[in-house]
């Protein structure tokens, strides 16, 4: 290859991975890319777990065996089992080397420095490859993985030359892989309430306009509890805001707990003492179910005196739901119920006859201003 396609192949594979929004089209833009510049039939990216001592794929592309997803579950292999990269992984460059790709094929050793390896030539025998190059990839200074390209057995050998492009291209998907992971801890911030690490308001709505409009087109039950921690303020003012801190954590981590037993669940604060549980698709009485537990164990935190808790689901009679808004209004107003007849398990809406109150004071119309409590007037209990 020429250097001008070398550098064309280049450019195409960062801006292949610059364009991927999520880790998986990264992964996948950087194994296309060096699969496309080495002229390879078939590519694979991988990463070095160092506390399970294993190589895992992430990504194989182009002529796949039968044993190879794209993005395999449980493809991985122990490094003991790799002698070729084990001075790699342990980052044998650091005291002068460098982390140079190498060759290999299915007759045994080729160009580069790096030894035989029965496992890869069996791999390359037992699937059809003539060759492979396989090229270190160091992300902050470590080891981080590996970029494999194989061709078809019967295609030109990769040369020296083309060992020490892949070494080129190696530091081309670090890098990329660098910006992506920028940007991941970007938008998890974004979307991760600070204190708690559970998911913010952000992430609620975005996540519970996805689930509406699954409901509108096939019905899928969507189900939201909204919680209201009481007693906060109380020990904020006599305890001061680290213990009140301390309270929202381990109510935190009580919610989650709460909605891992539920399938698919969005555990949130929605900010202050407010917190929320999002299930998509568990039945309307298994969430109320969980709701009761979350009360209960809420109750014996050490702080605090428990939580009104209200719920709100598209499988109870509340009416159509036609927007994120009145879901969310409808858990709120059950919420709001809750804690002004200080209830110690759920109040849902839509469970107390034809007149429910919860919906008709969810349904209530709203002046022109204010925030999502909207309903909440001055003849509204104060807060605790």
């Amino acid at each position: 290859m020429g250097e001008d396609r070398r550098l064309r192949a280049v450019v195409t594979l960062a801006q292949g991975m610059a364009a991927a929004h999520t880790p998986r089209e990264s992964w996948r833009a950087a194994a296309l890319g060096a699969c496309h510049a080495l002229t390879g039939s078939f590519a694979a990216l991988s990463v070095w777990e160092r506390e399970l001592g294993r190589l895992r794929v992430l990504v194989n592309v182009g002529d796949r065996a039968p044993d190879e997803a794209e993005f395999p579950d449980g493809e991985a292999y122990p490094v003991h089992q790799f002698p070729e990269i084990t001075e790699f992984l342990h980052e044998r460059w650091a005291g002068g080397g460098e982390p140079n790709a190498w060759v290999e094929t299915a007759d045994g050793p080729a160009a580069g420095p790096a030894g035989y390896c029965h496992q890869r030539v069996a791999a390359l025998r037992r699937r059809g490859r003539g060759c492979c190059v396989v090229a270190p990839i160091v992300l902050h200074g470590r080891a981080w993985g590996e970029l494999y390209v194989a061709r078809r057995a019967g295609a030109p050998v990769f040369a020296r030359s083309d060992a020490d492009f892949a070494t080129v291209l190696a530091s081309v998907v670090a890098a990329g892989i660098a910006q992506t992971e920028r940007l991941e801890e970007a938008r998890r911030l974004a979307y991760t309430d600070a204190l708690t690490g559970l998911a913010n308001r952000r992430a609620v709505d975005v996540r519970l306009d996805e689930a509406v409009e699954r409901h509108r087109t096939d019905g899928t039950v969507v189900s939201l509890v909204v919680c209201d921690l009481n007693g906060l303020k109380r020990v904020n003012d006599t305890r001061g805001h680290a213990v009140g801190d301390r309270l929202l954590e381990r109510f935190g981590s009580v919610l989650s707990l709460c909605g891992a037993m539920l399938p698919g669940t969005l555990a949130a604060r929605l900010g202050g003492d407010e917190f929320c549980l999002l299930a998509t698709g568990p039945a309307a009485d298994e969430v109320v179910r969980i709701a009761d537990e979350l009360c209960r164990r809420a109750a014996e935190l050490e702080l605090g005196e428990g939580v009104a808790c209200g719920v709100a689901s598209t499988e109870d009679p509340i009416g159509p739901v036609r927007s994120a808004r009145r879901l969310f209004r409808l858990a709120d107003a059950a919420q709001y119920r809750a804690k002004a007849v200080r209830a110690a398990k759920p109040v849902v809406a839509g469970r107390e006859g034809p007149d429910d109150p919860v919906v008709r004071l969810a349904d209530t119309p709203a002046p022109p201003a204010g925030e999502r409590r909207r309903f909440r007037g001055r003849h509204d209990p104060p807060r605790s």
